[in-house]
């Protein structure tokens, strides 16, 4: 496990602060769930799309192979 460490305007940790405190979790755990949520999107937004073209597609596939 590696350690980042990033600066934060005061207003922006404030408010980390604050929702890590209303979810009940520490702010740094706020902050690491956060930024794996935001890495895994994209990808899975991807995987969302290729399987409704798939899906959509499916017989025409069959239809050409």
């Amino acid at each position: 496990m590696s350690v980042l460490t990033i600066n934060l305007s005061d207003e922006s940790l404030i408010k980390l602060q604050e929702q890590a405190n209303f979810l009940q979790i520490s702010p740094e755990q706020l902050a690491s769930i956060s930024l794996e949520e935001l890495l895994v999107q994209p990808q899975a937004t991807f995987n969302e799309a290729m399987k409704y073209v798939l899906d959509k597609n499916q017989e025409l596939y069959q239809r050409l192979a």
